[in-house]
């Protein structure tokens, strides 16, 4: 007995050291990562409601170790545009989906982020927090997946506040409004001027507007349309219940992914006069490849089942999402934004689609990160 309380002994002080320590030194220098910078088609000054300017920020997965370094990323974005004459008085800058998801790995060790694999680096917020992990187990009986479940759970209220300070300075520092992209959330709500997380409520893939008078937006975003890797954690929102939101560049309409591609989430949003959409591809190279069809949900009614197979995912999109669809809102201009980077081993793809006066404009690729200024 001696011998095995002295091995659980040893065991547990080895955890402690490896749990606790970690080569913070040897991180990379925050590095924006902007490979393009493009002004879409200006418009006379007089003729100019509004301007969208879409972010497609390149993330490391070393970007979500600490608050400071999220914010250091996506401020060379900011301060770029602000270079650039692109932030005005009525700019929306957009960002895209699961922006946010991955501060679950705020203030872990730095072998999380280095990790090879996402399964792995998740394994490790496990091993790192076994007593926070299965405080907040029981919480998450209703998912499939209660692994990713409970790290959301038990991470939600740092990654909310993270969240929250850092889009907050943002738009109050450079006098924009910010669709701030998607971060997964359990029962997210707004309530004086913060957002608010229920651990126990269901998760939701959600979204957030903030205004440059320091302000968040009450009406929360929540994804409507959970694709099939989503569905296992991921709680589906009612259509009904999209907001839209009365802004000094007119009535905005923001869907999560996904979301773009079904009629009802343009019904939701009727009478808009711009629609924006944060997403995330995952897979390299994923725009390429022959389209798969609809994922999580049933093809609406008005879908070529035969274009399976037989268009790219790239065509797809511009035939049954924003592109096509965006008339159903009754808006004419509209942007579509995706998140790229290195990130473990999930793989990103897409570039964004702007829509001016119901016209698709053809833009120039980024190789990494992006900037693209659209006046409408």
């Amino acid at each position: 007995m001696k011998k095995f309380a002295l091995l659980i002994l040893t065991i547990l002080v080895i955890w402690a050291i490896w749990a606790n320590t970690g080569n913070w030194s040897a991180l990379p220098e925050v590095a924006p990562n902007i490979s393009h910078v493009e002004n879409l088609t200006p418009l006379p000054t007089d003729s100019v409601q509004g301007n969208v300017v879409g972010i497609q920020p390149y993330m490391l997965e070393s970007d979500y170790l600490s608050e400071e370094r999220f914010f250091q990323k996506l401020e060379a974005y900011y301060q770029k545009a602000k270079e650039e004459g692109f932030l005005k008085s009525n700019t929306i800058v957009l960002l895209p989906e699961y922006l946010g998801t991955w501060l679950v790995i705020l203030d872990e060790k730095p072998s999380v982020a280095k990790s090879s694999t996402l399964t792995w680096a998740m394994a490790q917020l496990v091993l790192t927090n076994p007593f926070e992990f299965f405080k907040h187990y029981p919480l998450s009986k209703n998912e499939e997946d209660r692994i990713a479940s409970t790290l959301f759970r038990m991470k939600a209220d740092q990654m909310a506040k993270a969240y929250e300070r850092s889009f907050l300075t943002l738009s109050k520092k450079y006098q924009v409004f910010t669709a701030a992209g998607s971060i997964n959330l359990p029962d997210p709500q707004v309530i004086d001027n913060q957002i608010i997380v229920k651990k126990e409520g269901a998760l939701y893939n959600s979204s957030f507007i903030f205004g440059p008078d320091g302000s968040i937006f009450p009406q929360v975003i929540k994804k409507s349309f959970p694709i099939s890797s989503e569905k296992p954690f991921i709680t589906a929102s009612p259509t009904t219940a999209i907001p839209s939101f009365e802004l000094p560049m007119g009535k905005v309409g923001i869907l999560v992914c996904a979301d773009s591609w079904y009629p009802e989430a343009y019904e939701a949003i009727k009478g808009v006069d711009l629609v924006l959409v944060n997403s995330y591809c995952a897979v390299d190279g994923a725009m390429e490849v022959p389209w798969a069809g609809y994922n999580g949900a049933p093809a609406p009614t008005d879908v070529d089942l035969s274009d399976i197979g037989e268009i790219s995912e790239q065509e797809a999109w511009q035939k049954y999402a924003l592109p096509r669809r965006i008339g159903l809102s009754g808006a004419k201009h509209g942007v579509n934004v995706f998140l790229r980077g290195e990130l473990w081993d999930l793989g990103t793809d897409g570039q964004p689609f702007f829509i001016q006066n119901e016209n698709l404009l053809p833009i120039q690729s980024a190789d990494k990160g992006g900037i693209w200024n659209m006046d409408y």
